[in-house]
């Protein structure tokens, strides 16, 4: 398979991960939109949600509740936009949950390695 999130998964991929657990996998998006954007992924190969299970969808929105928190705590968001897409808008084909975070005061874009080390 050439799944690049798979890939990820199986560290052929370096990533910064924030949070992993036996169902999930955590990091912050290569390209990010603003400082602190992260990405869930399950670890089982998922297309999209029409492929979701209940059991593992229910968990991604638990697991993007503790993020909301750890973001809010480390990076002072003032807001979060949970983004999924499918079908043509897609671009990774596996299933993923974009946690975009917001701030009022216009933020100076940060490093990767940079937002890593506080949200570690």
């Amino acid at each position: 398979m050439n799944c690049i999130f798979c890939k990820i998964i199986n560290k052929e991929i370096p990533s910064y991960t924030v949070y992993e657990d036996e169902k999930v996998l955590v990091f912050l998006d290569a390209n990010p939109d603003s400082n602190g954007h992260l990405l869930i992924i399950p670890k089982k190969h998922i297309l999209d949600l029409d492929s979701m299970d209940s059991e593992t969808f229910a968990h991604i929105i638990e697991v993007a509740k503790k993020m909301k928190k750890l973001l809010e705590e480390r990076l002072n968001i003032d807001g979060l936009t949970l983004i999924q897409n499918n079908g043509y808008v897609q671009e990774v084909k596996h299933f993923h949950l974009h946690l975009k975070p917001y701030y009022i005061k216009k933020q100076t874009k940060k490093d990767l390695d940079e937002i890593y080390k506080l949200l570690s």
